[in-house]
């Protein structure tokens, strides 16, 4: 039976339906003719893991996500997954992983979970992109760290999205996982991340 790794990817979460739409109206609008796109570590997230099992499944409205609408679609994935699965969340991905788990038994063992550039359970902003839904209460991440033989959660300095501060408060309440700080990795947005990919492999 193949190693599993299971990704779930960043989005955006709006607490008002009208701040979401203020973000539509100003947000920046990247390259609309698809002439500089820059690839980034997880368009090759299969290839630098030749011997595992990738899964990575879209999430609901990533644009402005709900996170009931994410769990279900987790949940419908469970079909295809084993024990000894590694969870990788990146972003709001790494929060609604670490909420899933604060809150719901999983139904599988879980050799890891890595938590990248992930804003806390308590997260706010003021532009209204505050992850409403995928709040949760810090301290129910003893939760996790009882599902989860190994808790790696990552963060970068330079992150311009998710802010430093946030990597603290998950090193409040899970000091059992193993914290690393970057300086030159922004939100993770960089076209290689052979850290990651070596810390799959050497588990």
């Amino acid at each position: 039976m193949k190693k599993q790794v299971l990704y779930i990817h960043g989005g955006d979460s709006f607490g008002k339906y009208e701040d979401f739409l203020q973000d539509l109206q100003i947000k920046s609008i990247r390259d609309p003719f698809g002439l500089d796109r820059k690839s980034i570590w997880v368009e090759n997230f299969r290839e630098n893991l030749g011997a595992f099992e990738v899964l990575t499944p879209t999430m609901p409205n990533k644009q402005n996500a709900k996170y009931e609408e994410w769990k279900i679609w987790l949940e419908r994935h469970f079909e295809f997954l084993h024990d000894g699965v590694i969870l990788v969340g990146w972003s709001l991905g790494g929060m609604f992983l670490a909420k899933y788990l604060s809150e719901n038994k999983f139904p599988f063992k879980i050799k890891a979970v890595f938590l990248l550039a992930a804003p806390s359970g308590e997260f706010t902003d003021e532009s209204g992109n505050n992850c409403a839904s995928f709040q949760f209460p810090m301290r129910n991440l003893v939760n996790l760290t009882k599902q989860c033989e190994k808790i790696f959660i990552w963060h970068s300095q330079d992150d311009f999205v998710v802010p430093y501060l946030e990597f603290f408060a998950y090193e409040k309440f899970a000091p059992e996982a193993e914290f690393v700080s970057f300086t030159d990795k922004n939100h993770f947005l960089v076209p290689e991340l052979p850290e990651l990919f070596d810390s799959i492999k050497g588990l």
